[in-house]
């Protein structure tokens, strides 16, 4: 009996691995079209070609277009959560928020997943398992943005400032990849010292 319950309990681990290497796959070829034509031109049928699947498949993974794009949003939340906290620990005391900025901006300049995933949350906050890691990955980019900063999470004041800091790197990514920031005369280190300046 118990040789029986260990054969299931492998063969729904493997399947529980298959799975997640399925879901991985699917996400790289996500990318992969994301990088060739535009996050928001991402269609389930592009993406199921890329990966050699049927796109009915597709929804034994993912419920639709905006739980794909949250997925993707969320992967590059976390990437870019790395690449700040990696920026900041080679800088002492001030700079750190600059640092981080500077490495969240090369991101978010090259991507814009992100906007598209940002784009595809509901209008009124759910429950879904796509929103919900997408929320738990930008807390945690949020959280390091205020590691870097020197604010304290604790009180609104510094979670306003840290939203705020969110906000302003956001927009410069904006501006700087339509070319706007050169046409106003300004540079990004200018920019990111005056927020550096700030709010640290």
């Amino acid at each position: 009996m118990t040789e029986g319950l260990d054969r299931a309990a492998k063969r729904t681990e493997r399947r529980a691995r298959e799975h997640l290497a399925t879901r991985a796959a699917i996400l790289e070829a996500a990318r992969r079209v994301a990088a060739r034509e535009g996050a928001r031109e991402l269609s389930l049928r592009s993406v199921a070609a890329e990966a050699g699947f049927a796109p009915a498949a597709l929804y034994s993974y993912f419920t639709g277009k905006d739980e794909l794009l949250l997925a993707l949003a969320a992967e590059d939340l976390s990437s870019l959560a790395r690449a700040m906290r990696g920026a900041a620990a080679g800088c002492e005391g001030k700079g750190k928020l600059a640092a981080a900025a500077a490495a969240a901006l090369s991101l978010l300049r090259t991507t814009e997943t992100i906007a598209a995933g940002s784009a595809a949350l509901p209008a009124n906050a759910g429950n879904g398992e796509g929103e919900r890691l997408f929320n738990g990955r930008l807390i945690a980019a949020l959280k390091v943005l205020s590691d870097v900063s020197g604010q304290s999470s604790g009180s609104r004041e510094a979670q306003c400032d840290v939203l705020l800091v969110a906000a302003a790197l956001s927009g410069l990514a904006l501006l700087s990849r339509a070319g706007r920031l050169d046409a106003l005369g300004f540079s990004v280190e200018e920019i990111l010292a005056r927020l550096e300046t700030r709010f640290s």
